[in-house]
């Protein structure tokens, strides 16, 4: 964790690490990062991923044509709530471009170095969103290898770039170009280095955990789902804030024990001080402000991710116990002195 600001040291006794869930919990609310084949739709990745689980319901990071492979994450049963925060997350690719005559690499190479930074893109006919010039960012643009009219680079993009849109608009300024291969390399925080996995894989854990009873392989697979949340900032609450807010209640600053050094505005996680998300939201405060300040709504909750179990209502109902027992016997002890004070 960095940039971390401390407000008051607390410990958690609501919840379990989310590397300790079990396999039960984790077959409903997880994420599984599919290594994408060419042929089916990212739809479908996810429609496979459901009947291979059992389950309801699962969603994906963001649509990948079916000629494209590589980094799918699918986010399963209670967990596709985190799948809109995936969705505007930077995406990552692998491209072999193909251009249409023979040309010096340092011309291809100061073509591609124009397009690092904001662009105008038309989406291709074939493509999920309506036609219109749009604006997208490229973040970075590297040529890995140009082999005659092929060009491998690698491009860091904001969501909802079209790669293919973007090799056709570089061929128009060297003469013609278009995509010949693609392959996503990461998504958000899901990258290939991230328990990769084809969905043989997944079958494969699912049945050693059920006929085994082999855990190994499906904790492999299945993932936490703030693993999915990786880059967004965190603020970590008391476990008194943690049943309010999992019944979609705004955080309020007396709720946080500590932060990350988050601005008004941002997107924020709120967690547990065991590390498991309560809810997302917006920050209504900066970090310094809440930490300063102390008072005021912190984060307008918009996601709510926890559920309380009945251990944990248990635990919270002795913690309000404690502190009730301790506000009256404070209240009797200062009593007792303004009596004393006053004879």
């Amino acid at each position: 964790m960095t940039d971390m600001i401390i407000i008051e040291e607390a410990t958690g006794e609501i919840g379990t690490e989310p590397e300790n869930r079990s396999v039960e919990t984790l077959l409903t609310y997880g994420i599984v990062n599919i290594d994408k084949v060419k042929g089916p739709s990212s739809h479908q990745v996810s429609d496979y991923v459901q009947k291979i689980l059992g389950i309801t319901k699962a969603g994906h990071s963001g649509t990948l044509d079916p000629a494209v492979t590589g980094v799918q994450p699918v986010a399963i049963g209670r967990a596709t709530k985190v799948t809109q925060f995936l969705l505007k997350s930077a995406k990552e690719y692998i491209c072999v471009m193909h251009v249409h005559k023979d040309l010096e690499p340092s011309v291809i190479k100061e073509a591609l170095s124009k397009f690092i930074g904001k662009i105008q893109q038309m989406p291709p006919v074939k493509s999920a969103v309506k036609r219109q010039l749009r604006t997208r960012e490229i973040y970075e643009l590297e040529v890995m290898e140009i082999e005659k009219r092929d060009v491998l680079f690698r491009v860091k993009c904001e969501a909802g770039t079209y790669i293919r849109a973007l090799c056709n608009d570089v061929g128009k300024k060297i003469g013609g170009a278009h995509m010949a291969c693609l392959r996503r390399t990461a998504a958000g925080a899901f990258n290939e280095d991230d328990n990769l996995i084809t969905l043989d894989d997944l079958r494969d854990a699912l049945y050693y955990y059920k006929e085994k009873q082999n855990e190994k392989y499906i904790r492999y697979c299945i993932q936490p789902v703030e693993h999915a949340l990786k880059y967004i900032k965190k603020a970590y609450i008391f476990d008194s804030a943690i049943l309010s807010m999992s019944h979609g209640r705004d955080l309020g600053a007396p709720g946080i024990s500590k932060l990350e050094n988050f601005k008004k505005g941002e997107t924020v996680a709120v967690m547990t001080l065991k590390g498991e998300v309560v809810a997302v939201g917006t920050a209504e405060m900066s970090a310094v402000q809440i930490s300063t300040d102390r008072k005021g709504l912190a984060v307008k909750t918009s996601k709510v991710f926890f559920e309380a179990t009945k251990e944990d209502l248990e635990k919270l109902n002795k913690e309000n116990q404690i502190a009730r027992a301790a506000a009256e016997k404070e209240d009797s002890e200062k009593e007792t002195t303004e009596k004393e004070n006053s004879k």
